[in-house]
């Protein structure tokens, strides 16, 4: 299946966008990657793994590549499917601008629960959601209109108003109600319970942005 130039160029644009976020939201949790595959007793992978880290704005964009093309196989028989595929794509780079926002306001503050939390992640949450507009629109669904209506501006706020709900709402849960089990830190506590909430929204949002958003 032939793509057209978009679909080339997005997912390495969003897939080199996730590569440095990744590595900066790491670097920012201060995650050891010797000694988590020591605790979980998988040290044999540390050269590859941390190869593909050294490398990971490489790697990335090539693995985005295979991912799009494959796909683009169901493009003529399921147009949902592979909306879907696009869709999953730029919510990796949602993920990682909610993830990317929230540890950077939690290091500015140095607060990592509480109300204050509650306030970084929807504000991070608000910044992943404007992405998440921006790409969809005009990629994933392609709607090439550029003005945009007041419906379709009232049925977005109601949709964003739900998910925020839901990621913003699964979060202060695991994070405030629960809080960290097993040992885990509290900032690693913290992304644990944005990265739940991530996965808690992402069917909503697929659902509302394709049947509600910008059906054609």
């Amino acid at each position: 299946m032939r793509l057209k130039k978009v679909d080339i160029i997005a997912p390495i644009i969003i897939a080199e966008a996730d590569a440095w976020l990744l590595l900066a939201i790491l670097r920012a949790i201060g995650f050891d990657l010797a000694n988590f595959l020591q605790k979980v007793r998988m040290g044999f992978l540390f050269v590859p793994l941390n190869f593909a880290l050294k490398f990971l704005p490489i790697i990335l964009p090539l693995l985005a590549l295979i991912y799009i093309l494959v796909g683009s196989l169901f493009k003529e028989r399921v147009v949902a499917i592979f909306q879907f595929f696009k869709f999953a794509l730029v919510g990796s780079l949602n993920t990682f601008i909610d993830f990317g926002v929230l540890n950077l306001l939690m290091w500015l503050s140095q607060t990592m629960a509480g109300w204050e939390y509650s306030v970084f992640k929807a504000i991070s949450f608000s910044s992943a959601t404007f992405n998440s507009y921006l790409w969809n629109k005009f990629w994933t669904f392609q709607k090439k209109e550029t003005k945009v209506g007041a419906g379709e501006f009232s049925k977005f706020y109601l949709a964003t108003g739900i998910g925020f709900l839901i990621n913003v709402g699964v979060a202060s849960l695991i994070v405030n109600v629960i809080g960290p089990k097993l040992g885990i830190s509290p900032l690693i506590w913290a992304n644990i319970g944005a990265f739940v909430a991530v996965l808690c929204a992402c069917i909503w949002n697929f659902s509302s942005y394709k049947f509600i958003i910008f059906k054609k």
